[in-house]
């Protein structure tokens, strides 16, 4: 499949002149940044240490004693406790006595720039397009902790710093972290340009396991030294980056021990080659994939995608798909959104069709929990969901996530399910199944009855309906209840389960870090 050319990189001028030709102000550019650090947000992790714990003064003993008896505990625990609180509440431990004095600085401190923005004098909120004042004085507080602290850093949040009007204390901060180690390094240029170069002195921070980068152009990878590399990083997260398909290479390869890559709102199509030993889970969310390949992934366990896709092409173009091909990763559990129609999935050297037969060539055994977003209202979209299922024949848990189509284009009737029968992972393995969005039409009532007669090892299926459906007073519940009764199911042991959704439709909660943690069993039911 051949690639695209990377479209150009988003400046500021390039916005304030496309927000002209739209006949908009540049009153409204702030706004629009505001937005996009807001879905920025979404994908950092939260810091380890709050700003808005309340710390007691009161030094009174309930035996009446006044004695100083947290200053008499060992000095380890004393630092452990310094480690555990903002960096600004960190220092003023040094005036509680002489014990506490030097702890401060030797302790794994926790910086979050976004807890000095008030005592810097710049409010609460984060910096906007035009502001100076605030910026200028975050980046001085940074710079003094920065400096006073002998290190290591348990944690480093800066995303409340224009970095292009920094560019001195940027190369100091980096040059100081990479002398006094960090482990876990979350940092987000804000507000513009979001072309402005990431420094390549990032890849110093020997010392990093987790890093998450916001709003850069990524360094030129095919320049660096050979020897360049992140040993000991474990998690990466690239939201609103600028990347080259050989910068993903590059890092795939310098990172021997990655085991979390998220690739968010990515400025420029994604092409990506998975090559990784070690690597365990991959998110491609809310960005234009044209290709993800997983060529050796033996360690790969999850393979997500939320809104990565190509947008609806305009009428009469040609419609444009992503291809996901599936190479080495024995040990992948789950698999979704893949969007029928839209993924173009290739197993092997067999890509799949309306009719593709499952061969041991093209089935991926491995996979339990499998994802699907459907036009249930595109009838050549929904006509791919039994060729999709039979390339997963041990899947257990099948969410399935309907979506409104603006183009319907035919619908499928009970006569087509009835005849897409003999889909093993259906007949033999799925014991759970969610279906999200249900809206009552005929065509997503028609999978939910061939679900029930076909599934003989369903235990469960929960139905989701629609936000305000069943607060409408139309009684969709019984509606639906009535219609399913109908139906001789497989199972004698299913249970029926119906919810409505907390959101409207169209939306989401999925939860990027919720996805990537391996402790959930399931990323989808606790994601969406």
């Amino acid at each position: 499949m051949e690639r695209k050319p990377p479209p150009p990189l988003i400046t500021m001028e390039a916005m304030l002149n496309q927000m002209v030709s739209l006949g908009m102000g540049a009153e409204m550019v702030n706004p629009a940044i505001d937005l996009m650090y807001d879905l920025l947000r979404t994908f950092l992790p939260r810091p380890p240490v709050s700003a808005a714990a309340s710390l007691s003064a009161d030094s009174s003993f309930p035996d009446g004693g006044s004695g100083d008896r947290l200053s008499t505990l060992p000095s380890a625990i004393l630092r452990d406790i310094v480690s555990r609180l903002p960096a600004k509440d960190a220092a003023r431990t040094a005036v509680l006595s002489s014990r506490w004095r030097p702890l401060w600085r030797s302790a794994p401190l926790a910086l979050v720039d976004a807890h000095l923005v008030q005592s810097a004098g710049g409010g609460d909120s984060a910096p906007s397009a035009g502001s100076g004042s605030g910026s200028v004085s975050v980046a001085a507080a940074v710079s003094r902790v920065l400096e006073a602290h002998r290190g290591p850093f348990r944690c480093v949040h800066l995303t409340r710093t224009s970095m292009g009007a920094h560019r001195a204390e940027l190369a100091l901060w980096l040059d100081l972290l990479a002398s006094k180690g960090v482990e876990e390094f979350v940092f987000v240029n804000r507000p513009w340009p979001l072309d402005f170069p990431l420094p390549a002195t990032i890849f110093s921070l020997a010392s990093v396991k987790r890093l998450y980068l916001g709003a850069w152009k990524f360094p030129n990878t095919s320049a660096l030294p050979r020897g360049t590399a992140f040993p000991h990083l474990l998690a990466l997260g690239l939201g609103c980056v600028a990347m080259e398909d050989r910068d993903y290479d590059f890092i795939l390869a310098r990172s021997p021990v990655l085991q979390t890559l998220l690739i968010y709102t990515s400025k420029r199509h994604v092409n990506l080659r998975i090559i990784s030993r070690r690597l365990r889970c991959v998110q491609l969310c809310m960005s234009i994939v044209h290709d993800v390949s997983v060529v050796d992934g033996p360690c790969l366990q999850r393979l997500l995608l939320w809104e990565a896709s190509e947008p609806s092409p305009r009428a009469g173009s040609k419609k444009i798909c992503t291809r996901i091909k599936f190479g080495h990763a024995p040990k992948l559990r789950s698999v979704g959104y893949l969007v029928p129609g839209v993924h173009v999935l290739e197993v092997g050297n067999t890509i799949i069709k309306v009719d593709t037969k499952a061969s041991p060539r093209t089935i991926l055994p491995s996979v339990r929990i499998l994802a699907l977003k459907v036009h249930f209202e595109v009838r050549n979209e929904a006509k791919m969901i039994p060729s999709f299922l039979k390339c997963f024949p041990n899947i257990e848990t099948l969410h399935i996530k309907s979506e409104k189509s603006y183009e319907p284009a035919g619908k499928l009737n009970q006569k087509f399910w009835q005849e897409a029968s003999g889909i093993e992972c259906v007949q033999s393995h799925i014991r759970d199944m969610v279906f999200h969005e249900y809206s009552g039409e005929r065509s997503q009532l028609a999978f939910l009855k061939f679900i029930l007669e076909n599934a003989q090892m369903l235990r469960e299926m929960v139905v989701v309906f629609v936000q305000g459906m069943l607060s409408s007073g139309d009684n969709a519940a019984a509606k639906l209840m009535k219609d399913l009764s109908s139906v001789k199911e497989a199972s004698k042991n299913c249970r029926v389960v119906i919810l409505e959704s907390s959101i409207s439709r169209g939306g989401t909660s999925w939860n990027c870090q919720v996805a990537s943690n391996l402790d959930v069993a399931d990323p989808f039911y606790y994601c969406y």
